[in-house]
């Protein structure tokens, strides 16, 4: 069982900028594809930004540009740098592991970020 523990999340200006961290318990986190989701109250999870075991990256179009998802599997950590926020960007973000061969996806508890002035 892997555990994500994510932080970062905060209050910030519109324009302004957070990285977010996700650091997991297990000792193969460097074959996971990992992948930053969020999602707003009535609404469903919407898939932000993703990073596979290789580092290819990938982004949602209302984020690319501004998101920049990375990896340090010696620190066993996700991370999401954001700038340019905007309130849209509002949101609780969760991080993800995922590999289909060892059926594994797992979740963290999710970090809320507030863009807002």
């Amino acid at each position: 069982q892997e555990q994500l523990v994510e932080s970062g999340g905060g209050l910030v200006q519109p324009g302004g900028s957070l990285r977010l961290s996700c650091v997991a318990s297990g000792s193969i986190f460097s074959i996971y594809i990992m992948k930053w989701y969020r999602q707003v109250p009535g609404k469903q999870r919407e898939l932000v930004a993703t990073i596979t075991a290789g580092g290819n990256t990938d982004y949602a179009d209302y984020v690319s540009g501004r998101f920049t998802i990375s990896r340090d599997n010696a620190a066993k950590t996700v991370y999401l740098q954001m700038n340019s926020l905007k309130p849209e960007d509002t949101a609780v973000y969760y991080c993800n592991a995922y590999h289909s061969m060892i059926s594994a996806n797992y979740w963290g508890q999710g970090t809320q970020v507030t863009v807002s002035s």
